[in-house]
């Protein structure tokens, strides 16, 4: 029997909707360590990155009956606590950041494909020399998953306009990276 991942957890879900609050929390807790971990890479600040979370849980189930199964719950979720977090960091004005201790691999498509892991800390340092809306482009992308079109649809942007500011963002990135 094939099973279509859009419904998984799809009992956990529709008793959600009905309100049935063990589900609700049964929910919550295969997502909270997930989505803390998206807004955290974010945030940056542990209590932020918490509050953030809580809120899009809550939003989360007040909203649950427009959740339709076009996509998994957990990336309907992942999309909430991104836009939530972004529209913390606009309030406070801070860059989006990516959180230290994570592996990334930066590839300049002139040189070999088989281009070696950078040292974190000196990525980690350039991506924190970049202009905030490279920040985003690059943690959306590289970090979070997203593809251009998801998120033109999270910044109000359109795909052409995150492909060329990603484009940009690598090669400012990849500069910076030299210069360190």
């Amino acid at each position: 029997m094939e099973t279509n991942i859009l419904y998984t957890h799809k009992d956990l879900v529709e008793k959600s909707k009905l309100g049935d609050r063990n589900a609700q929390y049964s929910l919550y807790e295969l997502y909270v360590d997930a989505m803390y971990n998206v807004s955290m890479r974010m945030m940056r600040i542990k209590e932020d990155a918490e509050d953030v979370v809580q809120d899009s849980f809550i939003e989360a189930f007040n909203n649950l009956s427009s959740f339709r199964y076009e996509s998994t719950f957990g990336s309907w979720l992942k999309r909430i606590v991104v836009n939530k977090s972004i529209n913390q960091l606009k309030k406070k004005k801070i860059p989006i950041t990516p959180i230290e201790n994570e592996m990334y691999r930066i590839k300049n498509e002139e040189e070999d494909e088989k281009a070696d892991a950078m040292d974190i800390k000196k990525v980690i340092k350039s991506i924190g020399l970049l202009p905030a809306g490279y920040q985003q482009i690059i943690n959306l992308y590289l970090i979070e998953g997203y593809d251009h079109v998801e998120i033109s649809e999270i910044l109000n942007i359109t795909p052409s306009t995150s492909k060329s500011q990603y484009h940009r963002a690598k090669k400012k990135l990849i500069e910076i990276i030299k210069t360190l």
